[in-house]
């Protein structure tokens, strides 16, 4: 049985390269994660996952990633309450500094009111931006995971990590043997 599912809406790869980073890391505690670009999810499939981390990258000016933008429909009749969601979201804190990964918040509005137990809030530490939707009401975390692979790539794998293990404590997995 699969752990967790991991949906990513990827135009230059870049979403896509993280979330496979993801994915090992996990592996390494012996936990599964199945790879699917949202093209090709269905909100069945979400349902049925055990947990769910969702990727999404913001384009320009707080612009939603188009294939995530169709999905919507189908994330919205997704039965999503109590189960285990993290997000992560890639952005561009310099060049957009006053959008940086919104769309990761643009997830968070539409999963919190289906009642899903969201894990794996970020602290915004470390990164030099104006705003965010993606900002928890304390304005010290981001939604989910936040990788600025333009800015700061050299950062990306400790944070990928760090990142990694607080969601395996938060999501309560036990380490595989």
């Amino acid at each position: 049985m699969t752990d967790i599912l991991l949906v990513f809406g990827t135009d230059t790869g870049n979403t896509e390269e993280i979330a496979e980073k993801i994915q090992q890391q996990f592996s390494e505690s012996g936990h599964i994660v199945e790879l699917i670009d949202v093209t090709d999810c269905s909100a069945d499939r979400i349902s049925e996952a055990e947990a769910c981390i969702f990727g999404i990258p913001t384009w320009d000016f707080g612009g939603i990633q188009e294939d995530w933008e169709d999905f919507k429909g189908e994330l919205e009749s997704a039965e999503l309450e109590g189960k285990k969601i993290a997000m992560y979201g890639l952005g561009d804190q310099f060049g957009y500094g006053d959008f940086f990964i919104d769309a990761v918040g643009w997830l968070h509005e539409i999963i919190e009111p289906k009642k899903a137990d969201i894990k794996g809030y970020w602290p915004i530490t470390g990164y030099d931006f104006t705003d965010s939707r993606a900002l928890s009401p304390c304005k010290t975390y981001f939604y989910g995971l936040a990788i600025d692979e333009d800015q700061q790539f050299e950062q990306s794998d400790a944070r990928i990590n760090a990142w990694v293990q607080q969601v395996l404590a938060e999501f309560k997995l036990e380490e595989a043997a």
